[in-house]
């Protein structure tokens, strides 16, 4: 009979988002000095980009939260693309001084797509501008429907500048916690994702990580589908080594044989044999794949790009600007994407086709990625400047964009005589009715409307002198290759095939 493996209420991990000058970043800091219990110097100012704060519940009791501190929408549009579930609630700050913004809208769609359970914090009303009635009925407007104005959404009036309403907020977030049942398995090896990585010069490759389930312990082994990890240094959100974490804190890991992608699952191994295997097993999979042109669900060509650059604020920018480079019948996808030098493993993931492209932005490319690329014909291009890379790809896609082939007649002739005929070709006389012909022409044989055969120009005389064109209204003597007889009373009707 198996252990049964009990569930445990575990604290919400909430991602604030809104428009960029709402005031998200002033929340986050209130919340993070006013209710982060250890303040001991240099915990607070940690660059983890998460941290956990504890809140009194109506019971007095100390209820845990985890905050991301994320840049906003496009972050967290990012890692929900990739299928990762990592934000419990979020928090949408909406000025009461400015009112819904473009901003806020796309925030929003991303909120209700990825069907995050949602707060607003309606934020500034200290503010001498504010007008808390208009911003709800702005809100309302753009289809977003508050408690007690039309809606169920919960909200919270606050200024996160001097900290009115911010224990109001941190309540409702208890209380929406609740009503989800958030839950989780001490018991169980720990999963979750990656929010954040990066090549530090004296430590190495290290990853912020968020708990969704189990337990993580030094001296087991962390995967990122094909990046592994044995966790030796472990550490929370203010940077101390800590021994064993569990789920929604958020912790940070020293020491990835290779970059971890931003967004990516984790799963932990009791043993290093079992991490190479799955994340072997990963990389098989993604190779039978194949890195190579494939369509999309609405008949695009898909370009595919790996793209490494120096850090990963940089990394993100050239992602954003890759897509917004389109056109009708293709577009970009980033196959590959990370920080630190183009290695031998990027180079391998390419399955080669023609189209695919390998970009660094101010990082170098190690030799053995070089010979391999050589040897497969596969190019490598180097950037420092973003908006040069951009129209560089701007190019390319016009290059590799498929073609569409259109037809267009150039001109039509009478014949009026045949003179000779071989088993092959045959020299005619005829007058240009339409446009011209043109030597090495495809022409169609017309007889009474009917196509009964083509043929091509290969010889073209005006005034038995050799031309390349004939023009309208002039006549012609012309050796045609094609095995269909022609009598005098034919039509040919050139035309010229184009690829627009």
């Amino acid at each position: 009979m198996q252990n049964k493996i009990t569930t445990t209420e575990r604290p919400p991990v909430v991602v604030i988002m809104g428009h960029i000058d709402h005031g998200k970043s002033t929340l986050l800091d209130y919340i993070r000095k006013t209710n982060v219990v250890d303040k001991e110097v240099g915990g607070i100012t940690q660059s983890i980009s998460a941290y956990e704060v504890v809140h009194k519940d109506e019971k007095g009791e100390d209820r845990k939260i985890t905050f991301l501190d994320t840049p906003g929408h496009e972050a967290f549009s990012k890692m929900r693309e990739r299928g990762a579930k990592v934000a419990d609630i979020a928090i949408l700050v909406v000025s009461a001084e400015d009112g819904v913004k473009p901003q806020t809208i796309e925030a929003w769609k991303t909120i209700v797509e990825s069907k995050t359970p949602c707060i607003v914090a309606i934020n500034k009303i200290d503010k001498p501008g504010a007008d808390v009635e208009k911003t709800k009925i702005a809100l309302a407007e753009n289809e977003i429907y508050l408690e007690n104005y039309g809606g169920q959404v919960p909200f919270a009036l606050i200024s996160a500048k001097v900290g009115e309403g911010i224990d109001e907020l941190l309540s409702l977030i208890n209380v929406l916690g609740e009503l989800e049942n958030f839950t989780g398995s001490p018991e169980e090896n720990a999963t979750g994702f990656v929010i954040e990585s990066n090549l530090d010069p004296k430590r190495g490759i290290q990853a912020t990580l968020i708990i969704k389930n189990g337990t993580l312990k030094k001296g087991t082994v962390v995967v990122v589908e094909d990046s592994i990890c044995v966790v030796k240094i472990m550490e929370n959100f203010q940077g101390k080594n800590i021994a064993e974490a569990s789920f929604s804190s958020p912790i940070r890991l020293v020491g990835f044989d290779k970059m971890p992608t931003v967004g990516g699952e984790f799963k932990t191994f009791a043993k290093k044999e079992q991490a190479e295997k799955y994340a072997k097993n990963f990389k098989e999979n993604l190779f039978s794949k194949g890195k190579i042109e494939v369509k999309d669900m609405s008949g695009k060509k898909i370009i595919p790009i790996i793209l490494k650059a120096d850090v990963a604020g940089t990394l993100e920018a050239i992602e954003k600007e890759v897509a917004k480079i389109t056109s009708e019948s293709a577009e970009f996808k980033i196959v590959v994407g990370g920080v630190g030098p183009i290695g031998e493993a990027d180079i391998k993931q390419i399955r080669v086709s023609g189209d695919e492209i390998v970009v660094g932005f101010n990082v170098k490319c190690e030799s053995n990625a070089k010979d391999i690329a050589e040897r497969n014909g596969i190019t490598i291009s180097n950037f420092d400047i973003i908006y040069k890379l951009t129209e560089w790809l701007e190019g390319e896609m016009e290059k590799r964009r498929p073609r569409i082939e259109t037809t267009e007649v150039s001109g039509k002739a009478k014949i009026l005589k045949a003179f000779s005929r071989t088993k092959e070709r045959q020299i005619l006389g005829g007058k240009v009715t339409e446009g011209q012909v043109e030597l090495n022409e495809t022409v169609k044989i017309m007889r009474r409307d009917f196509e009964i055969g083509r043929g091509r120009i290969v010889n073209l005389e005006k005034g038995k002198a050799k031309t390349s064109a004939v023009e309208e209204g002039a006549e012609f003597g012309m050796m045609l290759e094609s095995k269909i007889e022609i009598v005098p009373g034919d039509i040919i009707e050139a035309s010229s095939v184009k690829q627009v």
